[in-house]
């Protein structure tokens, strides 16, 4: 094994999953190396925790030296000792404010506990969101009193009307813009969390903690969300299936797209 240390982050779904949520041979193959070579991959996602240990675990991504970012830079998680090493979550004070405002645009919101979501509805939004996820479902209209800790995202969730969703988020910045980000993980889906979070702060909190230069770490992704991270790291790499939007803030981009092994041939050149 080399002393020479990098860390690759990945995004999953549409980056490192193809679209039916699998990872190829190849591209796990290429991570095997990688991390044999030395070397740390982070997950690097807008789901939570509970979500990610367990799709981490059924696709064989729980390596040796592996972390999980979860909730846009909420939580990093270190795989081989099970620990949450950093956490940065929305005080509560702002839950009952953010869930009112949402209501006001008539918008879907829900948040997380440690293993459930919590959500004042659970309509055709919270439907949709949970087919994938599949977490079980606390509905209340007393959101904060339902929660023991800080959550570490909200999420809001509009699958028709895009201007609707824009509004809100307009809504949202105009209010509490010097305390959250707000960032669309992809058209339906805006992730609200603390400006102290992020993929890109994940990116810099775990090099720091590793000791492994920003110049040594890469970063892979496809959606707004991961635009920060993209930037943050040493070289940022934007799937060719990303709006160009994403490709404009990257250094490199795959030649071709997540369901066709795109990453794989980024990982080997980084070993």
């Amino acid at each position: 094994m080399n002393d020479f240390k990098t860390i690759f982050f990945f995004d999953l779904d549409g980056t490192l999953l193809t679209d039916d949520k699998t990872i190829s041979d190849a591209t796990r193959t290429a991570l095997l190396e990688y991390v044999l070579d030395g070397n740390h991959v982070a997950v690097c996602t807008g789901r939570g925790l509970d979500n990610v240990i367990d799709v981490s675990g059924k696709l064989g991504l729980d390596f040796p030296g592996t972390y999980l970012i979860c909730f846009n830079g909420g939580i990093i998680y270190e795989c081989d000792t099970k620990k949450v090493i950093s956490r940065i979550g929305i005080p509560l004070k702002y839950i009952p404010g953010l869930f009112e405002l949402a209501s006001e645009h008539s918008i879907h919101c829900h948040t997380y506990a440690s293993d459930h979501m919590i959500t004042p509805d659970e309509g055709e939004e919270m439907k949709y969101y949970n087919r994938i996820i599949q977490r079980p479902l606390v509905v209340t209209q007393d959101i904060a009193g339902n929660l023991t800790e800080d959550p570490c995202k909200v999420i809001a969730i509009e699958l028709h009307d895009a201007d609707k969703l824009e509004r809100f988020k307009q809504a949202v910045d105009e209010k509490y813009g010097d305390v959250f980000t707000t960032c669309y993980s992809n058209p339906y889906y805006l992730e609200i969390y603390m400006k102290e979070s992020g993929k890109g702060s994940a990116v810099k909190r775990l090099a720091e903690y590793l000791d492994v230069p920003i110049s040594n770490t890469y970063a892979a992704g496809d959606e707004m969300n991961d635009i920060s991270m993209i930037e943050a790291a040493g070289c940022g790499i934007a799937m060719i299936n990303a709006s160009d939007e994403v490709k404009a803030h990257a250094d490199v981009i795959t030649k071709t797209d997540n369901n066709r092994d795109g990453l794989a041939e980024l990982i080997r050149s980084a070993i």
